[in-house]
């Protein structure tokens, strides 16, 4: 077989893989960004490029413009944008945020969920969650009982009109992340996609333990 050198790299890469990721078994999708990634080649520190700054306070656009900031910032800017859209596209229905679109998405796929499940799943704090859970109650879209193990707990699960609207809304929210991905090709949304989830992964993880209640918490984790 002529491509055994190559057949070789690919396997040597998928081992690298399985290591970052603790042995977990990997998917071809995540392999395919993980391979886009190590053949794309560095693209150095980024330009100072950002139009919304201006020319004074040289100190403060260096320290903007370093490549974790840069990052960070243009974060910011997605989330920003992409909340922006989902709202436009919410309007006229009962969903008043893109957190009760989230929240109600994540309950559709389980028969059930604690309150408590339901606002770490969607990455809440608790004051904010459960605003998000009344607005459903109170729009029909959610329902709750009590856990028979424990009277403390509310269960809350989809509504018939709860799952109705979300499937309607799918196909509009379909098009508004169209949209969020721009102009990129294929091949960078799949390497895009594989970065998002291996820093999804890194701060989920994080998220779960509670590992950062403080900002002397953020200090040690960088310590570590």
């Amino acid at each position: 077989m002529k491509s055994y050198a190559l057949i070789h790299q690919l396997l040597n890469l998928v081992e690298i893989l399985e290591e970052e990721n603790n042995g977990r078994e990997i998917s071809l999708q995540e392999f395919a960004g993980f391979l886009l990634n190590q053949v794309g080649g560095p693209l150095g520190e980024p330009a100072n490029s950002d139009t919304r700054f201006g020319n004074e306070e040289m100190y403060a656009q260096s320290a903007a413009f370093q490549l974790d900031n840069s990052i960070g910032r243009l974060f910011v800017y997605m989330s920003r944008y992409a909340k922006s859209y989902i709202k436009k596209t919410l309007d006229g229905t009962a969903l008043q945020s893109g957190e009760d679109f989230t929240a109600l998405a994540i309950l559709l796929t389980h028969e059930q969920l604690s309150k408590t499940e339901l606002i770490n799943y969607n990455l809440q704090e608790k004051a904010s969650g459960m605003e998000v859970i009344r607005r459903l109650l109170a729009a029909g879209l959610i329902r709750q009982w009590d856990n028979p193990q424990d009277k403390r707990e509310k269960y809350v699960g989809v509504t018939p009109a709860g799952r109705k609207l979300m499937y309607r809304v799918f196909v509009e929210i379909g098009d508004v992340s169209k949209v969020i991905t721009g102009d990129l090709t294929t091949a960078e949304k799949v390497n895009l996609l594989y970065l998002l989830q291996k820093l999804d992964n890194f701060h989920y993880a994080l998220h779960e333990k509670k590992a950062i209640v403080t900002k002397q918490d953020l200090k040690g984790l960088l310590d570590s």
